[in-house]
């Protein structure tokens, strides 16, 4: 149980924090520099990697002995996303654009991760226009059941029927994401 809780928490760090990247730093960078498609298509894929990986640990049982392989894979893809973004992706943005478009990029960052989905996505594509289109219906959807889950944990009255509502949020989740417009943008595809 306390596993699935440090997961919970840092799932609403690591989602929302992913879509502001690819909806408002990546698209400039790939504009700002000559190799800009290149770098970002790279974080991209591990990004969805670790949509990819989070989806499945969260359809597995609790007791599952594939879980710590998951894990350990979802840690090691985390790891080489910051050590990216950090050293070499974030540099270039601050070489490509100056301090004033800088603080603002990093406003509008700031706003869509506050704002964004708090769950994994695989299905959405990871950049404009599908992922814009998607966030909205996808934001709402996640933080209710992200609601729901913090009711079922904390009131055992209370747990069978917000853990029913978060599994219809879930699937009506997974309808949005399947809607054709909501996978544009996907050029190249992050998907391996």
């Amino acid at each position: 149980m306390e596993q699935e809780r440090i997961l919970h928490r840092i799932a609403r760090l690591v989602f929302p924090h992913a879509f502001a990247e690819e909806s408002v730093l990546w698209p400039v960078l790939r504009r700002a520099l000559p190799d800009g498609e290149v770098l970002t298509l790279r974080v991209e894929q591990e990004h969805q990697e670790v949509n990819e990986l989070w989806t499945t640990l969260e359809q597995l049982p609790a007791a599952s002995p594939e879980r710590p392989v998951l894990i350990d894979r979802l840690t090691a893809v985390l790891r080489e996303d910051v050590r990216d973004e950090e050293d070499m992706l974030l540099p270039r943005l601050q070489g490509a654009v100056g301090g004033r478009r800088l603080q603002a990029l990093g406003a509008a960052w700031e706003a869509v991760r506050r704002t964004a989905p708090t769950r994994p996505h695989p299905v959405v594509s990871r950049r404009p226009p599908g992922n814009a289109l998607a966030a909205l219906p996808l934001t709402i959807l996640d933080r209710g059941r992200d609601g729901l889950d913090a009711l079922a944990r904390g009131s055992s009255r209370l747990r069978g029927p917000a853990s029913r509502a978060s599994g219809g949020l879930a699937a009506a989740a997974s309808r949005v994401e399947r809607v054709g417009v909501m996978r544009r943008g996907e050029e190249p595809p992050t998907s391996r």
